[in-house]
């Protein structure tokens, strides 16, 4: 692991490079001798965002992903996160806080050209956390919530329903709409 990977250890602001070597060491060495759930408990002790443990047998999580289901199979964790650069967007300093308001962060590396006539409100308002999770999720492209059922936390399903063109509310809003912006009224693609 690089010196970077362990700038993010709990409470720590750095690691010297003997200790990020001797964690590193310890942490390679518990997962190839131990079994998982011990490997588990090694690397959620050292690192924020390991995704839980499964158990032979169990019900799945609320939001894992099922057989047959429309949910994706692999779980996603955002670039600099899964990166450990938490400093890209947090300052360790001031009790972790952002480096600068969130919309501005998503924008220095995602690119949206706002030049269409309709813009969805959570954009315009530079309000991306309300459907994307800055740090990882199960869903794509790091929904807050699986996508057939995300916009429904905003726009009431019953409204919808009874508007023109809704009578199969089974399909994916985005079948239609574009989650974004669109130049066509009710953000139609």
């Amino acid at each position: 692991m690089s010196h970077l990977a362990f700038r993010c250890l709990r409470g720590r602001k750095r690691a010297t490079a003997p200790t990020a070597a001797l964690l590193a060491s310890l942490v390679a060495g518990l997962s190839f001798a131990c079994d998982a759930t011990s490997r588990h408990k090694v690397l959620t002790y050292f690192f924020d965002g390991v995704p839980p443990l499964e158990t032979p047998g169990a019900e799945p999580a609320p939001g894992a992903a099922t057989p047959g289901a429309s949910r994706p199979i692999s779980f996603q964790e955002h670039g600099p996160y899964a990166a450990k650069l938490c400093t890209a967007c947090h300052n360790q300093d001031v009790g972790n806080a952002l480096v600068a308001p969130p919309d501005q962060l998503c924008e220095s590396c995602h690119a949206l050209k706002l030049d269409k006539a309709y813009i969805h409100g959570p954009l315009a308002s530079g309000d991306c956390l309300v459907c994307h999770d800055p740090h990882s999720s199960p869903y794509k492209p790091l929904l807050v919530s699986q996508s057939d059922s995300l916009c429904f936390q905003c726009h009431d399903r019953n409204d919808i329903a009874n508007s023109p063109g809704h009578a199969n509310l089974e399909e994916p809003c985005t079948t239609c709409h574009d989650a974004h912006m669109s130049n066509r009224k009710y953000l139609l693609k």
